[in-house]
């Protein structure tokens, strides 16, 4: 009976410890990941238009280089596609993971979950001085 009260106690103790975790895990996601979450957020939710006082383009403006905006009009024209979630359909969620740093930059892998159940893979670079985005492309083959 001891025994079993013992592996109960541990268990919850585990279950406790992972929970505390979690929040700890969350809050150590680099700068750049941050500022890529936070960009990727508010242009999805001007995409679907559940913010009324801001457009993808003000998003844009925002978060991203005047020449990287030029390279995204660029894409959306020859690929007929959303330049930033590279599809003509908007993702059901996504993650993010460090990529890298060097050079003033880091990288931030952005993972985004479609409804099909397939992802797609957007690297991000951003600029450490002021976390303005100044790169976004498909993975290296």
């Amino acid at each position: 009976m001891l025994r079993t009260r013992t592996a109960t106690a541990a268990v919850s103790l585990l279950a406790l410890t992972c929970l505390a975790a979690a929040p700890a895990h969350a809050a150590q996601l680099s700068r750049g990941q941050q500022q890529v979450d936070a960009f990727f957020s508010q242009y999805l939710t001007a995409v679907s238009g559940q913010n009324k006082d801001e457009t993808p383009v003000d998003v844009r403006n925002e978060y991203l280089t005047a020449q990287l905006n030029q390279q995204l009009d660029q894409y959306q024209q020859s690929h007929n596609a959303d330049p930033v979630f590279r599809a003509q359909n908007t993702p059901v969620s996504w993650s993010t993971q460090y990529g890298g740093s060097g050079t003033g930059h880091t990288t931030v892998i952005l993972t985004e979950n479609w409804g099909s159940g397939q992802s797609t893979k957007v690297w991000y670079q951003v600029e450490l001085s002021n976390l303005t985005i100044d790169g976004l492309e498909d993975p290296p083959a």
